[in-house]
Parts: structure tokens; sequence; C-alpha cells
């Protein structure tokens, strides 16, 4: 394999671990603080950055200015009501669980401090996102992770993830959520960044590759939770069993996702 195609491979993975609506405007309006500022518009999609904590701004400033990569995501159709997307938004080791029982991924989370969440994506990046805003609609991330690989020096970076969540109806009227993502990321390592950043465009695929499989598994539970409920709490109660809390959420989850017709019964053969 290249040195090239390896690079953009590893870059691409420290983009996002969970790890899941498009807004445009003709301009975009800085954020203020006392030392730092960062434009409201990210890849044409607008994002209410003036509300961020002044010390974040300059941290995410940093990042943004100075990326490796920056890459666009969207938008995708979710098939989770708004409200039920932004739960499981709350719950990364709840989501991870799950999509790694159903044997949609090999993902995994921890919680380590409010709105503060270790991950690994099971193909070897690991690291710490931590929740810095959040709205109805919009919530803003900053990741600092890491690579491991044989072939390279271990990879090392921080990433600004940027989520907008656009609430619309399906052709069935039903309530869906529409996922935009833009992702900043900056290696650690000087000359591998600059390295990667003389790639440019495959960077850019892998990292989107990347971010786009990430909204794809979400997708994936969805379908599971809409079309075979009895399967999902089966995993979720399966030993060890989840908490009290969390089998709670999912069964409520799977009482207000289980809308279609086209549901498969608790009889049916599982995949």
């Amino acid at each position: 394999m290249s040195p090239a195609r390896l690079c953009s491979q590893k870059a691409g993975s420290l983009a996002l671990f969970v790890v899941i609506g498009l807004s445009t405007a003709i301009y975009s309006s800085p954020a203020r603080s006392e030392t730092c500022e960062l434009s409201s518009q990210h890849e044409g999609v607008i994002f209410p950055v003036e509300k961020l904590d002044p010390d974040w701004a300059c941290r995410l400033q940093s990042i943004i200015n100075h990326y490796t990569t920056v890459s666009k995501v969207g938008p995708r159709r979710t098939d989770f009501s708004e409200s039920l997307y932004r739960q499981l938004l709350d719950r990364p080791p709840l989501a991870a669980a799950l999509i790694n029982r159903l044997n949609l991924g090999l993902y995994k989370s921890e919680a380590r401090g409010p709105g503060r969440f270790w991950g690994y994506d099971g193909e070897g990046t690991e690291g710490v996102v931590q929740l810095v805003y959040q709205d109805r609609t919009s919530r803003i991330y900053y990741l600092e992770g890491s690579h491991d690989s044989r072939l390279l020096p271990d990879l090392a970076g921080k990433a600004v993830v940027l989520l907008k969540m656009d609430p619309v109806k399906d052709p069935g009227g039903v309530e869906v959520v529409n996922s935009t993502m833009v992702s900043y990321m900056k290696l650690d390592n000087r000359v591998l960044s600059g390295f990667a950043s003389l790639l440019g465009s495959p960077i850019e695929r892998a990292v989107a590759r990347k971010l786009g499989k990430g909204l794809e598994t979400v997708n994936r539970l969805s379908d599971l939770m809409r079309r075979q409920p009895d399967r999902v709490l089966y995993e979720a109660m399966n030993p060890p069993a989840f908490s009290e809390d969390d089998v709670v959420f999912v069964k409520q989850a799977l009482g207000n996702h289980s809308f279609s017709s086209d549901a498969i019964p608790s009889t049916a053969p599982l995949p």
C-alpha cells in the first residue's frame, strides 16, 4: 500500500467514533470573545458559535484556523424522531452497546464526566469526545484521539465536529431528521500534518467516508429498532444487562419508534 493511501486512511479514522439539517446563508457573522472569533458558517452550514464560552471559542479556533483536513457529510436522513435522536446522542455508551450487540459495528464508549465520553471505533481509533455546546438543532464537539498503526508512527490529533439536525417529514408523514456534519481535524505531528495537507482531496474523502459510515450505522440502528423491536429489547436485556435506566429508555424508545406497518413479528427469523 502506498504511503499516500495509508496516510489517507489513518487520517480519516481520526475524524469520529461514534460516534450521528442543512442551513445556508449568504454571509457568516463572527462569534467574538475577548481574544478569538469564529465564523458562524462552516462549509455552507450555519452554527450558533456566538453562544460558545470564550475559552472554548479560542480552543476551537486553533483547530479550525489551522486544520489538516475539513470535511462535510450530509444532509443525510436518519429515521429517528428529533426527540429520540437527541436522547440517543446524550447516551453514547448505550448507542455504542446496541450497535455492538446488533452486529452493526464494534463501537465502544464510556462516560468520563458530564458531556465527556471515551470512544473506540473497533478499527484502532480511540479518544475522548467533549460536548462543547448543544441546543435543539445543533451540537458542537471537541475531540482528542489517536490511531494505532503498525506501519506508521501512531497518529494523534484533535478535531472539532459540528452537527446540524433538521427535523422533516418523510413521504409517509413521519418525522425524521436530516443530519449534516462538518469536521475539522488537525494532526499533532507537524510533519505528518504537512504531508497530509499536501495530499488534499484524498484525505478529505477518507474523513468524509468515516463520517458517513457513522451516520449510516445510526440509520441501520434506527431501522432495526423500527422493524425488529423484540430483537433490540432482547439484546438490551441479555446479560450483561443494561442499567435499569437504560432498559427503561430502550423500552420507551421502541414503543415510540416502532410505528411502521412493515415491522417484523417477533417470531420472524433474525439475520
